[in-house]
């Protein structure tokens, strides 16, 4: 009799020191498993984490079934007529993705209600929560590690190109003036980038995830902003990344409001550990480290290899610039720089090995694929064709003077140019200044 008392003293001790959620934090949790676990899977955010080599891990929801499921649901539901962009637009805004994000809404919303129908008796989660919060901080980390590469290594914001800086201000699209402006300034992309680098370091690792939460909060509540200021077509995705940053600080917001805001004292975080062997614990933290060290190695091998290939540190050709014409002879005789001579160049721009391109009077430009003989100092430039449309001889006096000489369209042409220097790329960084340099 005794012992059956005891078993059930130990129950009732057993019962009521389980976890108790409320029932909207139950249904809450059961919809954001769902919706939240969908979008990380079948987004581009799987590739962020899964990085392979030699190969781009695709995002699901471009292939079938996901793909033909959202585009039915485009045609039947929301009446779209015109064919969806699926992928190769550089828009993370597409109504493809929209309705995307409407497709994952309604499987969470409907699996939230079976979830809670089939298991009303649950009264927690705390060891799927556990689970799901590691599941969440990698590939969280490794969105945001990706995000920072390609600013600490400069490319996702580039440098304006040449034939950029001859366009108006005005021509500018407001993505176009939050790109060119952040790219003008390597050392500000850099900043921001180390930034967001930051906060998937620290998602990475177990002990310092809050911090992390915070830090990335931060981060993408700027790209949030700037997205939303600047019409950058990555609303949806940035948004997302607010959400899960919200998901990871939800049980530290009592905590983190006692200590940042009412100067309370603050206990230790109570947390349901992953399992229930220390030494087991111990590896599933050092495999979550490791798992960091290699996405961040391979997103920085990547974005260097794209430095040197296409970005910044690629290859210049030697005679890269802006060289304004001064003089253009044709046929022996002088063409005026007349605004109303639409066959009289304005500027040369050599801006790669491969291409030449020639502004006209009326700022229209013209491009050709070219080849450079440095040697023989010789530029060859070829029609769509692969004839050829024009071939110079340069001569460069000095370094801010060059002059070509040849024949283009069956006429003998002379360009007598000059460089034009761009305040935007050459002013750099001044400690001391008597008046601000503001053009």
């Amino acid at each position: 009799m005794d012992v059956g008392i005891g078993m059930a003293h130990e129950a009732a001790v057993s019962a009521a020191s389980r976890p108790r959620w409320s029932a909207a934090t139950r249904v809450a949790f059961r919809f954001g498993f769902v919706y939240i676990g969908l979008y990380v899977l079948t987004t581009q955010m799987l590739g962020g984490l899964i990085v392979l080599p030699a190969a781009n891990v695709p995002s699901l929801e471009t292939l079938p079934p996901l793909r033909n499921l959202t585009q039915w649901v485009a045609a039947h539901v929301f009446r779209v007529a015109q064919p969806l962009v699926i992928t190769g637009s550089g828009s993370g805004d597409k109504i493809f993705d929209w309705v995307h994000a409407c497709c994952l809404l309604a499987v969470a919303l409907g699996g939230a209600v079976a979830w809670s129908i089939a298991d009303r008796r649950r009264t927690a989660y705390p060891s799927l929560h556990a689970w799901f919060v590691v599941f969440l901080r990698l590939f969280l980390g490794a969105t945001m590690v990706t995000y920072g590469a390609v600013k600490v290594v400069p490319l996702q914001m580039p440098a304006p190109s040449l034939t950029r800086l001859l366009e108006p201000f005005g021509q500018f699209s407001p993505m176009g003036v939050l790109w060119y402006s952040v790219g003008a300034s390597r050392p500000y992309e850099m900043f921001t980038g180390s930034i967001e680098l930051l906060s998937g370091i620290l998602l990475f690792v177990p002990a310092l995830a809050t911090l992390g939460a915070l830090v990335t909060l931060a981060a993408a509540t700027q790209i949030f902003a700037l997205n939303m200021t600047y019409d950058v077509p990555v609303k949806l995705f940035s948004l997302h990344l607010i959400v899960m940053a919200l998901i990871l600080l939800a049980p530290d917001l009592r905590r983190l409001a006692d200590a940042f805001v009412f100067n309370r004292a603050v206990p230790p975080a109570s947390r349901a550990p992953l399992v229930r062997s220390r030494r087991a614990a111990r590896w599933i933290g050092a495999a979550q480290i490791a798992a960091g060290m290699y996405v961040i190695g391979m997103h920085f091998y990547g974005a260097a290899k794209g430095w040197t290939q296409f970005g910044g540190g690629a290859a210049k050709p030697a005679l890269y610039g802006v060289w304004n014409v001064d003089e253009m002879i044709v046929g022996g005789a002088v063409r005026p720089p007349l605004v109303t001579d639409n066959t009289r160049w304005r500027r040369i721009v050599i801006q790669t090995t491969s291409i030449v391109s020639f502004q006209r009077m009326n700022e229209t430009v013209a491009t050709f694929p070219a080849t450079f003989d440095s040697s023989a100092r010789r530029i060859t430039l070829r029609k769509p064709d692969k004839s050829i449309a024009a071939e110079f001889v340069y001569e460069r006096p000095s370094g801010d003077r060059l002059i070509l000489d040849g024949t283009m369209d069956g006429a003998q042409v002379r360009l007598t140019t000059h460089a034009q220097a761009f305040p935007l790329l050459t002013r750099g960084f001044h400690w001391a200044q008597e008046y601000p340099f503001n053009r």
